[in-house]
C-alpha cells in the first residue's frame, strides 16, 4: 500500500512505522488512524520482523487529534441517534487500539519529541516498552478539551506509573518530562535529542544480536496475557463516556476555541 501520512519500512528485523505530517506535528487526522490500522496488519503477518517501532518525524512525535477534524455531526433526531453516530465514527480507533494490544510482535514507541492528547492516550499506554528523546514530553489535556482520558488510556497508565501520577497526567493535564516519565518507570530509556533515532535503532539491534527473537514475542505475549482482556474492556468504558461526552456538546465548543487561538497564532505568525 502507498502510504502518505505515515512511512513503513523494514531492516534488519525491525519494522518502522513513522507518523510524517511534520507540518502540522504529525496531528492524527482519520487517513493517518486507517493508514496506522493497515501498517500495523502488515507489519504483524511480516514474517521477517521481531519489533515493530512507532516514532515521529520532525520535532514532534505527535500534537495529538487533528483539531480541524472535530466538528459535531449533522443534525440528530435524540441523544441516542448522535451517540450511535459518534460511536461510529471511533470505528479506525477502536480497531486501531486493538491491533496494538493484539500485536504480536515487541511493540516499542519511541518518543522522538513531546506527544499529546490522543496521542498520548492512544499509542503509549499499550507499548511494550517506550523509549524518549531527553527533551521530550507528554501532555494529556482532557480535562481542559472537556473529554475524559481516552479509549483505555486511564488503565493503562495507572498500572504502567501508578494511580497518583497516573491522575496527575490524566486528571489535572500536567505535563510530564522524559526524565520523570522515566524515574517512574514508564519510559524504558532516555537517549541524547540529536541523535536519537539512530540511538534507538543500535540499542533495538543489539537486542537482537543478544537475545533470541522467539524468546522475546513469546515473552511479550506471556507478559500481556493477564491484562489482554481488562484492556480491551476499559477501551470500550472510555469509548462510551467519551461518547456520551460528545453527545453533550462541550468537547465541540472547546475544540472550536482551540482552532480560533491556532488561527490566531498563525496570522500573527504572517504579520511579522
Amino acid at each position: 500500500m502507498q502510504y502518505t501520512n505515515i512511512n513503513v519500512s523494514v531492516s534488519n528485523k525491525i519494522g518502522t512505522i513513522k507518523l510524517n505530517r511534520p507540518k502540522s506535528l504529525n496531528a492524527l487526522c482519520g487517513e493517518m488512524t486507517m493508514e496506522l490500522v493497515v501498517a500495523l496488519r502488515e507489519l504483524n503477518e511480516n514474517p521477517d520482523t521481531i519489533i515493530t517501532v512507532i516514532t515521529g518525524e520532525g520535532r514532534f512525535f505527535s500534537s495529538g487529534a487533528d483539531v480541524n477534524e472535530v466538528v459535531p455531526p449533522p443534525a440528530m433526531p435524540t441523544a441516542a441517534h448522535k451517540k450511535v453516530a459518534v460511536i461510529a465514527g471511533y470505528a479506525p480507533v477502536l480497531e486501531l487500539l486493538r491491533s496494538m494490544v493484539d500485536h504480536t510482535k515487541v511493540l516499542v514507541v519511541a518518543l522522538n519529541g513531546p506527544a499529546v492528547g490522543g496521542a498520548v492516550g492512544w499509542l503509549l499506554g499499550v507499548a511494550d516498552t517506550v523509549l524518549a528523546s531527553e527533551t521530550c514530553w507528554i501532555h494529556a489535556p482532557f480535562s481542559e478539551l472537556g473529554l475524559v482520558p481516552e479509549f483505555g488510556s486511564a488503565v493503562n497508565f495507572a498500572q504502567s506509573m501508578g494511580v497518583h501520577r497516573a491522575n496527575d497526567l490524566m486528571i489535572f493535564g500536567n505535563k510530564m518530562t522524559a526524565q520523570e516519565l522515566q524515574s517512574c518507570g514508564f519510559v524504558s530509556r532516555v537517549f541524547p535529542a540529536k541523535s536519537f533515532h539512530h540511538d534507538v535503532e543500535n540499542y533495538l539491534r543489539n537486542q537482537l544480536k543478544v537475545n533470541s527473537g522467539k524468546s522475546m514475542m513469546e515473552a511479550k505475549s506471556l507478559m500481556n496475557a493477564s491484562v489482554r482482556d481488562s484492556r480491551l474492556v476499559s477501551i470500550m468504558t472510555s469509548m462510551d463516556a467519551l461518547a456520551e461526552r460528545m453527545v453533550e456538546g462541550e468537547p465541540y465548543d472547546r475544540f472550536a476555541e482551540q482552532r480560533r487561538k491556532i488561527r490566531g497564532k498563525q496570522q500573527g505568525v504572517s504579520k511579522l
